[in-house]
């Protein structure tokens, strides 16, 4: 009896030793990183490097952690965004990484009524200086497209029209602006893109203009509003508005006539303005600046991850302040009552 008993112990030792190493497999099994899981993928861009393979180094100049590459003016915010700067960034780094990526840009154009006339001089002036070596799909919504002009485009860039309509008032272009750039990529006219930019069209290109501004979200500084006290700013300050923002809030003011980023955020960014300039269409009110009020509202609480310096949307009509070494992006000379006269 003494060998049985001392032989169905060992059994029932055995048994629970295999039962907690199964037990111990199964766990380690279900808390283990799933691999081949979406959560789990590396990022877009590390994607695309990995199938692109290794690249090649490039010799650029060293950085020294002491020494910052500009003294006069802020080159990160507070909440660590950089703010790009001439000499803030090496060119011909960026392009060395970011065009093996074969990244397509978009961008979104309004050009309604008489503003089809800024049409071919922008596109112009982009196929000179806008993304050069990147694929470009020019986004152009207009009432009137025959007056789309032909002008030659770079392999790889296209231009594709939408019709739109003609509206009452000129400010009705910019408070459904919002809405249009949302609606076409949710319905996938505009989906084949890894950055989407949404730029005025009565504007010219006059520099370098490239991947430097990649970003997930990115905005502008307004080159009048750059350096006066917030309680200055131009926010909308009206308490029932949807834009309202208080006067000891904001960080920088930010011009509408451009901001991009990744197709999630302009998204993002495009439904919370279109919904905001809804409430207050039901409430009876426009803000003070149409859909910028109520970009610069959203951009108080959701920082843009980059922000671009008065150089990527100079003043035409205004001095040249010392802080801009370069000038890239600008205003162009126009009446503007006659272009916003309905006849």
């Amino acid at each position: 009896m003494g060998r049985l008993a001392f032989a169905a112990r060992l059994l029932s030792i055995i048994m629970a030793a295999i039962i907690l190493l199964l037990l111990s497999l199964s766990y380690l099994r279900n808390t283990e990183p799933a691999l081949n899981t979406e959560h789990n993928r590396p990022p877009a861009l590390v994607r695309k490097i990995q199938r692109n393979g290794p690249q090649t180094p490039i010799e650029v100049e060293q950085p020294f952690a002491l020494k910052a590459p500009r003294t006069d003016v802020m080159l990160v915010t507070p909440w660590l965004a950089p703010i790009i700067w001439e000499g803030s960034f090496d060119q011909k780094l960026l392009d060395a990484t970011y065009k093996p990526l074969n990244f397509t840009i978009g961008m979104t154009l309004f050009a309604v009524a008489k503003y089809t006339r800024f049409l071919k001089p922008f596109l112009e002036s982009a196929e000179k200086h806008f993304m050069q070596g990147y694929r470009v799909n020019y986004y152009i919504f207009t009432d009137i497209p025959e007056q789309v002009p032909r002008v030659e485009l770079k392999p790889g860039r296209s231009v594709v029209v939408f019709n739109t309509v003609k509206y009452s008032r000129w400010q009705e272009i910019s408070l459904r602006r919002m809405e249009i750039i949302n609606k076409h990529i949710m319905n996938k006219s505009i989906r084949e893109v890894d950055y989407l930019y949404c730029l005025d069209v009565d504007l010219i290109f006059t520099n370098h203009y490239g991947a430097e501004t990649f970003a997930p979200l990115v905005a502008v500084l307004h080159p009048g509003y750059f350096n006066i006290l917030r309680n200055k700013f131009p926010y909308e300050r009206r308490p029932e508005s949807q834009a309202y923002v208080p006067k000891d809030h904001g960080h920088f003011y930010y011009i509408a006539a451009m901001f991009g980023g990744t197709l999630n955020n302009i998204v993002d960014v495009t439904a919370a303005c279109h919904q905001a300039l809804q409430v207050d269409k039901v409430n009876g009110i426009e803000a003070a600046w149409q859909e910028e009020s109520h970009l610069n509202k959203y951009l108080v609480t959701n920082m843009p991850h980059k922000i671009l310096s008065m150089e990527y949307l100079c003043n035409s009509e205004a001095p040249t302040p010392a802080s801009v070494k370069v000038c890239r992006f600008s205003t162009v000379k126009k009446n503007h009552a006659e272009i916003r006269a309905q006849k």
